[in-house]
C-alpha cells in the first residue's frame, strides 16, 4: 500500500498553453475538466428535500416545519454548531434503500460536475447509535457505487470514517463490526469534532485497520492546531490530510508536507461556512500551491455549505484571482495523484485532463 502519491505519470504540460487560457475561460474549463473528489460526507450531501421525502417515507418526526426553515438553520458559528444539525439530518436514514438513494443523488451531481472518480466517507456510527444495522449503511452505499459505475462511469470506493468525539472502543467495535463487509471499503478515516479528540485517542483501532489493509486518512488541521497533522501522520498512519489548512502556521510540518507530498484534501466552502477562514478570498489554498503542496479541492458536506464540487472551483477561483489555469490544472491533477485508483486508472484520467487543457 503506497503512502503517497510517488508514481509519475507522462507529463504534457509542455504542450498546454496555460498563459494563453483567458482568465475569463476559467469557469467553463473548472466545470469542464475531469476531476476527482476525495472529501465528501455522503451525510453530507444529503439535501432538504430528500430528508423531508425519507420523513415522510420512514414516519420520522422533524423538528422544523418546511424545507426552507431547515435551509434557514444552515447559518453556523463553527464545526459543532453543523455537526449538531447534520447528526439531525442523519435520523431519517433508517434502511439500506434510504443510503442508496442519498449516495445516488450525490452521483448524479458528480456526473454533472464532471467528476469520475469520488472516495467517499460514510459515518456507520452515526447510524447503528439508532439501531440501524451497519450492513444497511454499507450495502445501501456499496449498491449506489456499482450503479455509478455502469450506468455513470463514475469510478466510487467507500471510506468508513469513526466519530472522533465518541471512545475508541465504540471505534474498534464499529471496525469489527465492518470487517465482515471489508470488500466493500477501501479505508477509514477520522471525522467529527476536534477540539479535545486528538489522533492518539484512536491509536489503536487504525493500527488495526492497517494490519487489515485498509487505506487511512485523517481529518487534522481544521479546527485543531498543526500538532494534530504531526500526530495523524506519525500515530495514525495517515496517507492523506482531511482539510489540513492550519499546516502553515508550522513552517517545519509545510516542509515535511511537501517533501514527502502528502495529500491535503481542503474544502474551500466549508472552510468559509465553519469560520476557519472569514472569507474566500482569504483563503490560503494559494499559499499551499507556492509550497509546493498536494493540495486539492473538495466539497466536504455540500448540502449545508453551499455547493458541490464545481461550485467551490468555481467560486474559489473567482475570489482569489492569484490562481490561475496552471493551478487550476495542478489541482485537478494532484486528485487523481492523491487517489486510492490503481495506477491505470488515474494515467487514463490525467490523459484526459491533458486533453481538456490542451483544447482549451
Amino acid at each position: 500500500m503506497a503512502a503517497h502519491p510517488t508514481t509519475s505519470f507522462p507529463v504534457m504540460t509542455q504542450h498546454i498553453a496555460f498563459d494563453a487560457i483567458a482568465r475569463a475561460r476559467l469557469p467553463a474549463l473548472l466545470r469542464a475538466m475531469p476531476k476527482a473528489e476525495l472529501h465528501l460526507h455522503i451525510e453530507g450531501s444529503l439535501e432538504p428535500e430528500l430528508i423531508f421525502k425519507l420523513a415522510k417515507r420512514n414516519g420520522v418526526t422533524l423538528v422544523y416545519p418546511s424545507v426552507e426553515a431547515l435551509r434557514a438553520a444552515y447559518a453556523f458559528t463553527d464545526l459543532q454548531s453543523f455537526l449538531d444539525i447534520y447528526y439531525a439530518g442523519a435520523s431519517v436514514l433508517l434502511h439500506e434503500q434510504d443510503f442508496f438513494d442519498l449516495a445516488w443523488a450525490y452521483f448524479e451531481r458528480a456526473a454533472a460536475d464532471n467528476i469520475v472518480h469520488a472516495e467517499i466517507f460514510f459515518d456507520p456510527q452515526t447510524h447503528t447509535a439508532r439501531g440501524v444495522p451497519i450492513e444497511a449503511v454499507i450495502q445501501g452505499l456499496s449498491h449506489a457505487c456499482r450503479r455509478a459505475h455502469a450506468e455513470l462511469g463514475i469510478s466510487a470506493k467507500l471510506i468508513l470514517c469513526f466519530l472522533r468525539h465518541l471512545s475508541e472502543d465504540d471505534a474498534l467495535a464499529t471496525l469489527d463490526a465492518a470487517l465482515p463487509h471489508r470488500h466493500h471499503f477501501i479505508g477509514v478515516g477520522l471525522d467529527s469534532g476536534e477540539r479535545g479528540n486528538p489522533p492518539e485517542k484512536f491509536a489503536r483501532v487504525f493500527a488495526k485497520a492497517r494490519a487489515a489493509g485498509l487505506h487511512v486518512v485523517a481529518h487534522a488541521g481544521e479546527e485543531g492546531p498543526p500538532e494534530y497533522i504531526r500526530a495523524a501522520l506519525d500515530v495514525l498512519g495517515a496517507e492523506r490530510i482531511d482539510h489540513g489548512v492550519r499546516c502553515t502556521e508550522d513552517p517545519d510540518l509545510v516542509a515535511r508536507l511537501a517533501r514527502e507530498r502528502t495529500p491535503l484534501t481542503v474544502c474551500p466552502l466549508s472552510n468559509v461556512k465553519l469560520c476557519v477562514f472569514a472569507a474566500l478570498a482569504d483563503h490560503n489554498l494559494p499559499a499551499l500551491l507556492d509550497a509546493g503542496l498536494c493540495a486539492t479541492v473538495n466539497s466536504d458536506d455540500p448540502a449545508y455549505f453551499g455547493g458541490y464540487l464545481n461550485q467551490n472551483f468555481v467560486e474559489t477561483f473567482a475570489a482569489l484571482p492569484r490562481l490561475t489555469a496552471r493551478d487550476a490544472y495542478t489541482l485537478a491533477r494532484n486528485s487523481f495523484e492523491a487517489s486510492f485508483a490503481p495506477e491505470s486508472d488515474k494515467a487514463r484520467w490525467i490523459a484526459a485532463l491533458d486533453h481538456a487543457f490542451a483544447h482549451a
